[in-house]
């Protein structure tokens, strides 16, 4: 297994499991096929209304002496509507709780939005709050709070633009470790790369293999896929490997994390295996090529008209 490092030595194993999607009744027998196969990095959120779940397989693979808790790496996230800095240690005591955990290895604040702190998910633009009101140095001071407690061994961020996170960089004593954000072929997002490896900032890549199985209200019309195209299928043909494998090992091989989601011991197994596969210059140069900066998760749902949030400031990008 390859490794993401941080400054004090703490490495978080590059390849994890992502557990967005997984039903209750599914993610149980996931979380332990996973850790079974030798997964040790788990993500979660309690937004994706598995988190007990995940805690009672955790435990129990603890308590059947297959894994420790050190051997683990637990990420979860801060939902939109606990952004007030008094919110954040409560929040993740909640969810700690339902990990049946002490502490996490990872933390993140989830979007760069905030919402009413009695709703999960807005149903009009009123339910929202901008970043006026509740501004991300008022988070991240929640953020760093947390972590000093012990609470959290790290702290970051998720779905921040690149002037978000220079921005916080630029503001806060203690910088993000990590941003978590969608990375693919279709949307390497090379800037934020390297000025994430000139800062010695973890990045992860979620929704790696395209997210088909999302909601459908959160799906665009005829979009792309990353199973369908012919220079990625040519070069798992010639790798002997599957198109998962390719994305994954593509992710691993720039030096990211990556956490694909599968309930499907086989697909976990292949999936773990990915971070074996290297390419050589010229398949390098044919990935390279495959940029569109086509996102598949693009944050519209934060946007209904008259929200304090658009496409534009969501992403800083014109």
């Amino acid at each position: 297994m390859k490794y993401q490092t941080f400054e004090n030595g703490d490495k978080m194993p590059a390849l994890g499991l992502g557990t967005w999607k997984s039903e209750k009744g599914d993610v149980y027998k996931a979380v332990r096929s996973a850790i079974e196969i030798g997964y040790r990095h788990i993500d979660c959120a309690p937004i994706y209304g598995n988190e007990q779940e995940i805690g009672d397989a955790i435990n129990d693979a603890i308590k059947a002496r297959e894994v420790s808790r050190e051997e683990l790496w637990i990420t979860s996230k801060l939902w939109n509507n606990a952004h007030g800095k008094s919110q954040v240690k409560p929040a993740l005591q909640a969810t700690l709780s339902d990990l049946q955990l002490d502490y996490l290895d990872l933390y993140l604040i989830h979007w760069p939005v905030a919402i009413k702190d009695d709703l999960l998910f807005p149903a009009k633009a009123e339910d929202l709050i901008g970043l006026q009101t509740i501004p991300i140095s008022e988070t991240w001071e929640g953020m760093t709070k947390v972590k000093k407690s012990g609470l959290a061994k790290h702290i970051g961020v998720s779905n921040f633009s690149l002037k978000k996170l220079k921005d916080l960089v630029a503001d806060s004593g203690e910088k993000p470790e990590v941003n978590q954000i969608e990375m693919h072929p279709y949307l390497q997002q090379p800037e934020m790369l390297a000025f994430c490896k000139n800062e010695g900032i973890n990045l992860t890549a979620y929704s790696p293999l395209g997210s088909s199985d999302r909601p459908n209200d959160i799906k665009k019309a005829k979009e792309p896929s990353l199973f369908e195209n012919p220079a990625l299928n040519n070069i798992a043909l010639a790798k002997n490997c599957n198109v998962a494998q390719v994305l994954l090992a593509w992710a691993v091989n720039r030096g990211t994390s990556v956490i694909p989601k599968s309930i499907n011991p086989m697909h976990q197994q292949q999936n773990f295996l990915s971070t074996h596969y290297n390419f050589n210059e010229l398949q390098q140069l044919v990935l390279d090529n495959l940029d569109k900066n086509y996102r598949f998760i693009d944050g519209s749902f934060w946007t209904p008209e008259g929200s304090p949030y658009t496409m534009e400031n969501l992403w800083d990008e014109k």
